[in-house]
C-alpha cells in the first residue's frame, strides 16, 4: 500500500515518493527524508531554496498549513523549522499530506517566511522565532508572541540558560 505510492530513487537508494518525484521532475532542489509512521512523505528544503518550492507546493494543490513547528535538534546542532502542510479539497474525505523540515544553523538562524503563501504561518513563525530564535525573512511581524519584549534569549534552545532570577508575582 505505502510502497504503491513510491518509487526507489535510482541515485542514493532511498525511497522517493510522489512529491518529490515531482519536484525533481520540475528540478526544485529538495532531499526525500521518507515517510513518517502515518505513510506522510517528509521532505528537506535548504533555507534559500525554501520560497520557490513553497509557491510551487501551493501550486501543486497544497492549499492549507495545518501547522508549523520548530525545535533544537541538538545542544550546539541545528534547528528545524517543520512545516505540515494539506491538499484540501471538497470532494475528498482524507486530504493529501506533506511534510518539510528546513534546517538552520543556530549561528545563522534565517529562513524565508511563507507568510505570503500561507496567512496561517502568521502566528507560528513567531512562536518559532520567540521561543527558539529562528528569523522568517519578510515576516510583516516578527516580533515576541509568547515573552515580554525585554526577554533574553531563546527559551527552547537546549543550550539555554536559565536566568539565576524570579519575577515576584502579584497573587492578586
Amino acid at each position: 500500500m505505502l510502497l504503491d505510492a513510491c518509487a526507489t530513487s535510482a541515485s542514493d537508494g532511498k525511497v522517493q515518493g510522489q512529491l518529490s518525484a515531482w519536484l525533481a521532475e520540475h528540478e526544485l532542489a529538495h532531499r526525500p527524508l521518507g515517510f513518517d509512521h502515518q505513510g506522510i512523505e517528509i521532505l528537506q528544503i535548504q533555507s534559500e531554496d525554501w520560497p520557490s518550492v513553497a509557491v510551487a507546493l501551493y501550486v501543486y494543490g497544497f492549499n492549507y498549513l495545518r501547522a508549523q513547528c520548530a525545535c533544537d535538534v541538538a545542544p550546539g546542532g541545528l534547528l528545524v523549522s517543520v512545516y505540515h502542510l494539506a491538499k484540501v479539497q471538497d470532494d475528498v474525505d482524507q486530504p493529501e499530506e506533506l511534510c518539510i523540515k528546513v534546517f538552520v544553523s543556530k549561528k545563522h538562524p534565517r529562513i524565508p517566511s511563507v507568510f505570503w503563501v500561507w496567512k496561517s504561518a502568521d502566528f507560528q513563525e513567531r512562536e518559532s522565532y520567540d521561543m527558539l530564535g529562528i528569523f522568517y525573512e519578510s515576516h510583516p511581524r516578527l516580533k515576541r508572541i509568547l515573552m515580554p519584549d525585554t526577554w533574553i534569549g531563546w527559551p527552547l534552545r537546549k543550550d539555554y540558560i536559565v536566568p539565576d532570577f524570579y519575577e515576584l508575582q502579584d497573587s492578586f
